[in-house]
């Protein structure tokens, strides 16, 4: 007690030594607020650089995969070279041999090619082989074309689209002979070869060539799979949150309950893919690469998010709402669909489509059940195989040819455009229904 007030005695006899000491502890405190957030500017920045960082990498390598290189030749649609007679019925037309048209086409275009084998093999092999297939559509769509001339705009061999981008210089540009990029200089010097759209990355399905190759097959998968996992996720989250906060007793089973919900959103994802595979496939027997199959397995991962969000939206809800909906002689229900879930509904919507977001970037549950397979078709419903956008990723980047990079960072950014569509719809409905 004595030291204490011998203390206080000393400070009050010492009123300027008493006011440096808090200005050096305010100094010292200062200095530490200021270093603490030039420390968290500098964390954003690095975080934003990095950023900037990947998109740019992914927008460099990503940009070619939407543009193809195009050939212009003189197509003269001869019945003698397709092999087909004048009244040539649809079968005939679909097993004629179209790839002689454009090859005769671009003989006439570089007749010292035809002396010998090789000549022809290198000659050739500036064309994709989806230029046969684009002639056939063109004929079935239009038979009157037979007996004509036109001139028609074919896809060009991947490499020459990497050659025309910049993307083979040095010993890469190796891989043509020098016969060959002189027949592409004299083909780029008359106008006819050069760089258009990519239809097939944004209409096709996957295919072995990269200059036909697109994302459509995987898109619509990753579509029919989504649509089931918010089938199944949205009624299901929200009422076993509705449950769990409304009407459940508070006990041990309620408790447990909610242990394990938390306890499954943080389970690795490929242990739900296991859990598919195990029953929905081997189980139930449903079918293999289907988005149907896909889906559930997605629901399984998805559900705890949606039960947890929709339980922090309901938990959000003033209980005086509650109150005054008791008051005028509303029944549980009643208060329930008519106040809680109208004022929760913003939350819940934001927590279930962030949720799908998740569900759209998955890869490991999806390969568990089988949707790595390579699919060429479109699919048409939710029970025909199909594979899924990111799945879609992982399969061209683990392709050995360079094209296929190009086809890899482009997937990513539609991947991307959709979830920041998502993510704008999420925003969009939780204002829409907060007003």
């Amino acid at each position: 007690m004595s030291a204490v007030t011998a203390t206080g005695g000393r400070a009050a006899g010492h009123p300027a030594l008493a006011e440096d000491a808090v200005r050096r502890r305010l100094a010292v405190r200062y200095r530490r607020e200021r270093r603490f957030r030039r420390l968290a500017v500098g964390a954003v920045g690095f975080a934003l650089a990095a950023l900037v960082v990947l998109l740019g990498d992914v927008v460099w390598k990503g940009w070619g995969a939407f543009l193809a290189a195009e050939l212009e030749l003189e197509i003269a649609f001869d019945p003698a070279v397709l092999g087909v007679a004048g009244g040539a019925d649809a079968e005939d037309l679909a097993y004629a041999d179209y790839s002689q048209l454009w090859k005769e086409a671009l003989l006439a275009r570089f007749p010292e090619a035809a002396a010998g084998r090789g000549a022809r093999r290198e000659l050739y092999a500036l064309v994709s082989d989806g230029a046969a297939y684009r002639l056939q559509r063109m004929v079935e769509e239009d038979p009157s074309l037979l007996g004509t001339t036109r001139r028609v705009e074919l896809p060009a061999d991947d490499e020459v689209g990497l050659l025309l981008e910049g993307r083979l210089g040095g010993e890469a540009a190796g891989r043509f002979s020098e016969r060959q990029h002189g027949w592409i200089e004299r083909l780029r010097a008359a106008g006819v070869l050069g760089l258009g759209w990519n239809g097939f990355f944004l209409t096709s399905a996957d295919s072995r060539e990269p200059e036909l190759a697109g994302v459509l097959g995987a898109a619509v998968g990753s579509l029919y799979a989504l649509l089931v996992t918010l089938l199944v996720c949205l009624p299901l989250g929200v009422a076993t949150a509705v449950y769990l906060e409304e009407l459940a007793p508070r006990n041990r089973w309620t408790d447990l309950v909610e242990v394990n919900v938390n306890n499954l959103a943080a389970v690795p994802s490929i242990v739900f893919g296991l859990l598919g595979l195990a029953v929905f496939l081997g189980f139930f027997g449903m079918p293999r690469s289907a988005p149907l199959v896909g889906g559930l397995v997605l629901s399984l991962m998805t559900l705890p998010i949606v039960i947890i969000a929709s339980r922090v939206a309901i938990q959000t809800v003033p209980p005086s709402i509650r109150q005054a909906a008791y008051g005028l002689g509303a029944t549980r229900l009643q208060v329930i669909q008519h106040h809680v879930l109208p004022m929760a509904a913003p939350g819940i919507l934001t927590g279930t489509i962030l949720g799908l977001a998740r569900a759209l970037g998955e890869t490991a549950p999806l390969l568990m059940i089988g949707m790595v397979a390579f699919v060429a078709d479109t699919p048409e419903g939710p029970l025909e195989p199909a594979t899924a956008l990111p799945v879609q990723i992982f399969l061209w980047a683990d392709s050995p040819e360079r094209a296929f990079v190009e086809n890899t960072s482009g997937a990513i950014l539609v991947l991307l455009a959709v979830l920041f569509l998502i993510n704008g719809t999420a925003v969009w409905l939780r204002r829409r229904a907060e007003r």
